[in-house]
């Protein structure tokens, strides 16, 4: 099977390229695009945003539309799915959810999608394998992985700052934005490695992985 992976950013593509042959083995085929931010869902399902800014939410209904008529042209042994991954951030989970699903009924043909929403933000998946974590950071402080629980709203990036950063998510924030972004993307770089997808504690990653995996256990 193909899979076409939307991801709000660097990071998220960085931690998806090492974990999906993990959860699906090499056999299957895919393609990432990474965007520079999540955005917003547009009125009317219609972007009048800048389609080079790559926001992932605002460019969502052009993109699944484009998806749905290139698809539909493939041949039926030649199977293909879009799976859009994003955070949660301060969202209501059930209205999101049908805000997204809104995009996909729109589109005619409608592609094979999935949603796939890391609670609170992609650390959290990190964060559901403290193994893994430890292995990449030994010195990670342990009394912030502690007092962690899976899935909550939390600040989450801020917490694995907290444990592995030195100075910390104040420190961290300080550096601005872009360092930011680009100390996440060295999380995902270090951690992803050592993380087992079969025994992870996030409630979201493991949704993730059971509907990747039951998309590719369906294909011919």
């Amino acid at each position: 099977m193909h899979f076409e992976i939307l991801v709000e950013d660097q990071s998220g593509q960085t931690m998806l390229e090492i974990l999906i042959p993990k959860i699906i083995g090499e056999q299957h085929t895919f393609r990432f695009h990474d965007y520079r931010g999540v955005g917003y869902i547009p009125k009317n399902l219609t972007s009048h945003t800048d389609a080079r800014k790559r926001l992932l939410l605002d460019q969502l209904p052009r993109l699944l539309r484009g998806y749905g008529r290139t698809f539909a042209s493939y041949p039926p042994n030649y199977p293909a799915a879009v799976i859009v991954v994003c955070d949660l951030d301060d969202k209501c989970l059930k209205m999101f959810r049908q805000e997204l699903f809104a995009i996909l009924n729109a589109c005619n043909p409608k592609p094979e999608t999935r949603f796939c929403i890391a609670i609170e933000e992609g650390e959290a998946w990190l964060l559901g394998d403290i193994p893994a974590v430890k292995e990449a950071y030994p010195n990670a402080r342990d009394n912030v992985l502690s007092r962690y629980q899976n899935d909550s709203i939390c600040g989450t990036w801020e917490l694995l700052a907290d444990a592995v950063f030195s100075g910390g998510a104040n420190g961290l924030k300080n550096k601005g934005g872009q360092t930011v972004g680009r100390e996440k993307s060295v999380w995902a770089e270090k951690i992803t490695p050592h993380m087992n997808v079969d025994d992870n504690a996030s409630p979201s990653f493991r949704y993730f992985r059971e509907k990747v995996r039951n998309l590719a256990q369906a294909t011919p």
